[in-house]
């Protein structure tokens, strides 16, 4: 038996805003909120094409906070390093 969503819940999904969606079925459904998850959860696992793109969405944005992040960090070891240097 399939999982029903409100259509806003699935189209939330489809822009891939999880959260969105466990928010619509809440409000929609009048469910708490761990229960609303369960219903996405299981209308994700009944279309395993949408959640692999979720995932791979994800990984993506992760990588690039990471890069981000290395960024960062080797603009402030430049900035310390020239600290040191200038301080001499």
């Amino acid at each position: 038996m399939e999982t029903q969503l409100p259509p806003a819940a699935v189209d939330a999904l489809q822009r891939g805003v999880v959260i969105e969606a466990i928010k619509i079925v809440r409000t929609e459904r009048g469910l708490g909120l761990k229960e609303s998850k369960d219903a996405v959860d299981r209308w994700l696992a009944e279309h395993p094409e949408l959640r692999q793109r979720l995932h791979g969405e994800q990984r993506a944005a992760e990588r690039r906070v990471l890069a981000r992040l290395g960024l960062l960090l080797a603009a402030v070891l430049v900035a310390i390093l020239l600290s040191l240097l200038m301080s001499r």
